[in-house]
Parts: C-alpha cells; sequence; structure tokens
C-alpha cells in the first residue's frame, strides 16, 4: 500500500487535516514550482519562445492522464463553473427540455440549467435518494420512469460533495443514451481518486479542478468535451482559439476559423506560470502514485475511522460502505450535529467540514492512521 506522504507537505504531527474536500494543501514542492512561476513573470525577458505553450501542454496532458483522454480533448478553464458554461453554450437542448440534477448538488452544474430553466421552460427535475441512501439508484429510477418524458440532459457530480455518496455512472449513462441524452460530470471530488475512463464512460462533458483532490491551486480546472461537441462556440474568444491569429505574422488575422479541437475552448489568460506550475507538479505526483494506490490508502483511511467509530459506539449514521466514496466519509446525527461540532474538534488540531447538517470527514494522502485515531477518540469524547 502507498505509504504516508506527510513528509512531502508542510504539515505538523499535531495537525490532523481531514478536510480535502474543501482545500488540499500544497506539496512542498508545488509550492516552490509556485514560487518559480512568479520568478518567471519577474524577469520576461529570460522566456524561451514558446516557453508558455510547453507549460501548458505539461498540464493539459497530466490532467488528461488522469481521466484517460485525448490531450486534445481536453481544455483548460478557470472553473466547473466556467466548464458548465462553456457546455450550455454549446448545448442547444430543445425547449422544455427534461434536465435531471442531484437535489442539494454543489452550484457548479446545477445552477446554469435553473437559471436558464424559465426562458427555456426547461423541465428541472432533481433526485434526491430513500433512506437508503442509494443515489445511482434515484437516478436510475427517475431516468426510466416510464411516465415522464425523455431527458435531454443529465447534469450532476459524480460524488455528491456533502454525503459522500457515489454514482455509478456507467449504469447512469447506460440508461440514458437509448433517450439520446446527453451527460455532464462534475467529478471534483472523484478526479485523481476515482478510476475515471471517458474512452469507456463516453460523456459529452466532464470537468474537474486541482484544488482539492488533485492538491493543486485555485482557478485551474480542465474540461472534457466529448468530440462530437467541438464544433460549438467557445465562451471567450482567444486567439489561440483560431487557426492563425498571430502578433508576429504581417496579417494578424490571418485564419479567424476555430482550432478543430478541445483546444477552442481554453480560457483567456491561460499562460499564468504560478498557477500552471503548480498544478502540473501536483497531478503528476497523483500520477507517479497511481490512482488504484491512492484510492486504496484513501479507502483504508475512511475504514479505520468508520471501523473505530462503530466500535466506540459513537452515535452518528454512515453511509454504506458500497454506497460512498472511498475518500469521503460523512456523519449524520440523530439528533442533529452539534453547531459547535467542527470548533471543538478544531480546537483539538482536527480538521472537518459541516456539509448540509453532517459533519464530512475527507483525508489524503498526508493522513495516517494515527490521525485516524486522534479523530475516533475525539468524536468519541465529544459526543459519548
Amino acid at each position: 500500500m502507498l505509504p504516508s506522504q506527510r513528509h512531502l507537505f508542510d504539515m505538523p504531527r499535531e495537525v490532523c487535516y481531514l478536510n480535502a474536500a474543501a482545500w488540499s494543501p500544497l506539496p512542498l514542492a508545488a509550492v516552490e514550482a509556485g514560487k518559480t512561476g512568479a520568478a518567471r513573470k519577474a524577469k520576461p525577458w529570460e522566456l524561451a519562445e514558446g516557453f508558455p505553450e510547453v507549460q501548458i501542454e505539461r498540464a493539459r496532458s497530466a490532467a488528461a492522464r488522469l481521466i484517460r483522454a485525448d490531450p486534445d480533448d481536453v481544455a483548460l478553464v478557470s472553473s466547473v463553473g466556467y466548464g458548465v458554461s462553456t457546455a450550455a453554450k454549446i448545448m442547444d437542448l430543445p425547449t422544455g427540455s427534461r434536465i435531471l440534477m442531484l437535489a442539494q448538488d454543489h452550484t457548479s452544474p446545477v445552477l446554469e440549467w435553473i437559471t436558464r430553466a424559465d426562458e427555456r421552460a426547461y423541465q428541472i427535475e432533481t433526485v434526491a435518494p430513500d433512506d437508503n441512501r442509494d443515489w445511482t439508484e434515484a437516478v436510475l429510477a427517475a431516468l426510466t420512469r416510464p411516465d415522464a418524458p425523455p431527458v435531454a440532459l443529465a447534469t450532476m457530480s459524480s460524488i455528491h460533495w456533502a454525503d459522500g455518496g457515489i454514482i455509478d455512472l456507467e449504469r447512469v449513462q447506460e440508461a440514458l443514451r437509448p433517450q439520446g441524452g446527453k451527460l455532464l460530470v462534475d467529478a471534483t471530488h472523484a478526479a485523481g481518486v476515482v478510476d475515471l475512463d471517458v474512452t469507456r464512460l463516453d460523456p459529452d462533458f466532464l470537468i474537474f479542478p486541482t484544488y482539492k483532490w488533485l492538491l493543486g491551486p485555485y482557478g485551474r480546472a480542465f474540461l472534457y468535451v466529448a468530440k462530437r461537441c467541438q464544433n460549438g462556440v467557445p465562451l471567450e474568444q482567444t486567439s489561440y482559439g483560431r487557426k492563425r491569429v498571430q502578433a508576429t505574422d504581417d496579417v494578424y488575422f490571418s485564419d479567424l476559423a476555430y482550432v478543430e479541437n478541445a483546444r477552442r475552448f481554453d480560457m483567456g489568460e491561460r499562460d499564468f506560470f504560478v498557477s500552471l506550475d503548480v498544478a502540473a507538479t501536483s497531478m503528476e505526483f497523483i500520477i507517479s502514485w497511481g490512482l488504484d494506490a491512492v484510492r486504496e490508502r484513501l479507502s483504508m483511511l475512511t475504514t479505520e475511522i468508520e471501523t473505530g467509530l462503530r466500535a466506540a459506539n459513537v452515535p452518528v449514521e454512515m453511509l454504506r460502505h458500497d454506497l460512498r466514496a472511498p475518500n469521503i466519509l460523512s456523519l449524520g446525527f440523530p439528533d442533529g450535529m452539534p453547531h459547535d461540532l467542527p470548533d471543538r474538534l478544531a480546537a483539538a488540531g482536527i480538521y472537518a467540514a459541516a456539509r448540509l447538517g453532517r459533519l464530512r470527514l475527507s483525508p489524503h494522502v498526508y493522513n495516517d492512521e494515527e490521525d485516524c485515531a486522534r479523530c475516533v477518540k475525539a468524536l468519541s469524547d465529544i459526543l459519548n
């Protein structure tokens, strides 16, 4: 099993950080990469010709490897919300279309469509699981309901951000495809942990940021666009989105046709060296460890906490092991979560997040068994 990588982070032993699902710390090497990137901007005359393109493609290639995509099918964007807005501009869903989304999903994959609902008379349908907390079955039931019109778009997180419930996207796609519906995936909590193979899943769009599970910076995200969707108009109009608009040419606007791949959807000012270098360095760490190894370690850590809480009879509710993501353990409370629970844990050096009335525990590769034991003991002391 991949051992704890705590030595790669500036994380004192007394810190028990279980909040990667909010934002992760940067590895020390990524911090140094950021400093180097900032220093490059301080002396731009030292940059070699074509250097920005090298850095851009380094980051693009790393992101593509994480989801088994062709780099030509991946765009550099600033956020999941930016990616969703790009997808919305590309897709021309018929007026009155049925759009499926998860109840209380994160803002990114849903607000764009809620905003457009009145104008296009979209039928927004939110899906919630019953008491067994099985998100996949709830989505499939909505997709296959005999009295409902076809779903034109399923837009959803692959792992629910609040309770850690995981959605079996392949089963969803299997039910969606016969209806001619499109699939947009917010892979925020899956990229870098869960095996995402876009060649097998074949979503229309899949988007993920770097600042959580990829140990990277804010302001960097990646948008996978299926080839069948790459003829749309980008959200921003850039020179590099066109075939030939170059300042070094005698004629500036030589060829205004869009490039024939997902690079046309790259955001403006994509060549920001600081975040480019940090994102690439962090993603390359994940790739070097291997997704299977990362997933195995995070599953071990969340299971260790789960087992400890059950053994200590701590009064919390947890999703069934097969229904939750390997990297998130979200605790429910029969009588409601004590409002000061996160603060009391933080006072003991244990950092977790309150999300929709639950306590979300989200370890990463810098955590170890000692962190798990500390978390269990603190929760037992407070709740028992």
